[in-house]
């Protein structure tokens, strides 16, 4: 027992020694490990025409320091290409040949290409936070880009820059123009097909026609600045805003625009027509979705909103060939009925602009205070209304007094009594 006690006590030291050795022996492989785990290596400066579209997708997911391991390498590309042109340079200078210059070029061309990716990694890098001061002033240094005619040469004839800049202000003129021609067809169209329908005033072709044109054109120049690289989606959305902004700012305007479209569509009145239209009397002169224009008859320019003719009553003198004159003429209590009626019935008979269809209308109609009045309704010409009215009126006077036929006239009889005392 006591032997076995003493092993167990001699064997304690050695248990804690291999303990040791064993979490040290863990420590220093874990260590081991994490230094000998590879740093990372730039991926994206492998291939120096790699397109934006996918350099941007390989820089998405990188930290902040992957991303300055690329920007290291992006920068050693634009080194060694900004050597090669100095060499290029200094062969020119000793022995200039078209060789070299041919050369020159495309190296040109090469760079500025890198340094076109070069500047989307810088990009990429601020946005994480990076310092991209030093990479930016070796930009200035080695490429002149303010002044340097060399890089303005360079951007002029590489296909990402001046030359795709170029198509791509051809690409927008010709949409341009090709959308001109367009809107001018759709147009036409429009016009012969409004032009067909029956009742379509000369107000809504005008307003069809011209919204199908600059609606068409207007299209065509987004298409068009899409062909210059500009992204339209914040374009779209700006303008659904502002849309939003404006109609809740102009909602009189709004109105008004609204009941101008209901005008044009139901053709109420056109220009050239007389018409009664929120208590003005006058000949339309003009119409816009918003308002018409009214020349009264003592040449009094009125300018009326549409919301306010559309939300009353609209009465369109002159909107029916025909016109009916409505008269009223009295003659005496003591005067002969039979004589005054035939008498009106032969003015109206002679007037030359009387129609005979329908029948002109001459009967006693009321009884009033100090008369026996006659109505007296006869049909002409819109255009001959007034002349109508007056002549009639002027021959009815002098052909009573002729005839002894009495016009009366409003009387008051005064009686006085004398009272005694």
């Amino acid at each position: 027992m006591v032997f076995q006690s003493e092993r167990f006590n001699h064997g304690t030291p050695m248990i804690k020694v291999f303990s040791l050795a064993l979490a040290a022996l863990l420590c220093i492989g874990s260590t081991s490990t994490a230094q000998d785990a590879p740093a990372y290596q730039a991926k994206t400066a492998t291939t120096a025409n790699v397109s934006l579209d996918i350099l941007g997708y390989q820089l998405s997911p990188l930290t902040v320091e992957q991303v300055q391991v690329e920007a290291e390498a992006w920068q050693d590309l634009l080194a060694n290409a900004n050597q090669q042109i100095s060499n290029n340079r200094v062969l020119s200078a000793t022995a200039p040949s078209a060789q070299l210059d041919a050369a020159r070029q495309s190296l040109r061309t090469r760079r500025s290409g890198i340094l076109e990716r070069f500047e989307v990694t810088l990009k990429a890098l601020k946005a994480r936070g990076g310092d991209t001061k030093s990479f930016e002033q070796y930009i200035d240094a080695s490429t002149a880009t303010g002044i340097s005619l060399d890089f303005v040469m360079e951007w002029v004839m590489s296909p990402e820059g001046g030359v795709q800049f170029l198509l791509n202000i051809l690409k927008f003129l010709l949409t341009l123009v090709v959308f001109k021609i367009i809107s001018g067809i759709v147009s036409g169209i429009v016009r012969k097909a409004v032009s067909r329908l029956k009742g379509a005033s000369d107000l809504l072709r005008d307003f069809l026609v011209n919204v199908v044109r600059r609606v068409t054109f207007f299209i065509g120049l987004i298409i068009a600045l899409s062909m210059l690289g500009v992204d339209i989606t914040p374009f779209v959305a700006a303008l659904g805003a502002a849309g939003f902004v404006i109609g809740f700012a102009l909602q009189g305007t709004l109105s008004n625009f609204a009941s101008g479209l209901m005008i044009l569509i139901y053709r109420p009145y056109d220009i050239g027509e007389v018409i009664t239209a929120a208590g003005t009397t006058g000949k339309v002169d003009d119409m816009t979705l918003v308002s018409t224009t009214l020349r009264l008859p003592d040449n009094q320019t009125v300018i009326v909103p549409n919301n306010s003719i559309w939300g009353d009553v609209i009465t369109n003198i002159s909107g029916q060939a025909t016109r009916r004159v409505d008269m009223t003429f009295g003659c005496g209590y003591s005067d002969d009925l039979q004589k005054t009626q035939a008498l009106l019935e032969d003015i109206i008979s002679k007037h030359p602009k009387v129609h005979a269809e329908p029948a002109p209308v001459i009967k006693v109609h009321e009884l009033a205070d100090s008369s026996v009045n006659f109505v007296v309704r006869p049909w002409t010409d819109t255009s001959d209304y007034w002349d109508v009215f007056w002549d009639v009126t002027r021959t009815v006077k002098d052909r009573f007094d002729a005839e002894g036929i009495s016009i009366p006239f409003p009387q008051q009889e005064v009686h006085m009594h004398q009272i005694k005392d």
